[in-house]
C-alpha cells in the first residue's frame, strides 16, 4: 500500500505543474532565516521523477539569500477537493550552470520574463507600484531545485485518515505509517 501511495503521489506532483488550476501548482515554501522559518507562496515549474521540485525566482530575492545561508527547505502542498496534504523536506540547490539556466530561461513566456528584469530587487520599497523599472538585457533569473529527503503524506478520509512518512535513503524512498 505504501508503494502505491508513493507512486500516486509522484504522479500527482509530476502532472500538477502543467495542469492549469491544479492546487499543487502553487505551494508554500519555507526557508530558514536567523533560526526562524520564513514562508512564501511559489510556483511549481517542474517536478522530476526523483522527487525534485523546480522553482524559478529572482536571484536577488530573500529566499535565495536564505538558502545561501541554510539550504534546508520545506514545501507544503494542499489539495482541498481530495483533502490531501503533502509536506516535502530537503535541501535546495541554486542552479549556476549557464547552459542549464538558459534552457530553463527559454521556457519562460515573454510576458513573464520581465518579472526577472526589475532594476531593483524584490522587496525594495516603492512610492508607487506603477513606477517599477525594467532592464532589457540583465535578467536576474534563478532556478532552485528542491531535493526531497522526506515526504509526509496526509490524506483525510473516512473511516480512517492515512498518514505516511517517506524517507529517502540512497535514492530510495521507504515509508512508514504514522498516526494521523
Amino acid at each position: 500500500m505504501k508503494d502505491s501511495i508513493l507512486q500516486d503521489l509522484n504522479h500527482e506532483l509530476m502532472n500538477s505543474y502543467a495542469k492549469r488550476g491544479h492546487p499543487f501548482r502553487y505551494f508554500t515554501l519555507a526557508t530558514v532565516r536567523d533560526s526562524a522559518p520564513c514562508l512564501r507562496t511559489v510556483v511549481l515549474r517542474q517536478f522530476l521523477p526523483d522527487f525534485t521540485a523546480v522553482v524559478y525566482t529572482d536571484l536577488r530575492s530573500q529566499k535565495v539569500r536564505d538558502i545561501q545561508q541554510n539550504n534546508n527547505v520545506s514545501g507544503l502542498f494542499y489539495h482541498p477537493k481530495k483533502l490531501l496534504q503533502i509536506k516535502l523536506e530537503g535541501q535546495a540547490e541554486i542552479i549556476t550552470d549557464e547552459t542549464a539556466l538558459k534552457a530553463y530561461w527559454d521556457t519562460v513566456g515573454e510576458n513573464a520574463k520581465k518579472d526577472y528584469t526589475t532594476s531593483n530587487a524584490p522587496g525594495t520599497r516603492l512610492k508607487n507600484p506603477d513606477h517599477v523599472e525594467y532592464l532589457e538585457d540583465r535578467p536576474n533569473f534563478c532556478v532552485l531545485k528542491l531535493k526531497c529527503s522526506k515526504i509526509e503524506y496526509l490524506h483525510l478520509k473516512r473511516p480512517n485518515h492515512i498518514r505516511v512518512l517517506f524517507t529517502n535513503t540512497n535514492g530510495h524512498f521507504s515509508g512508514e505509517f504514522l498516526v494521523p
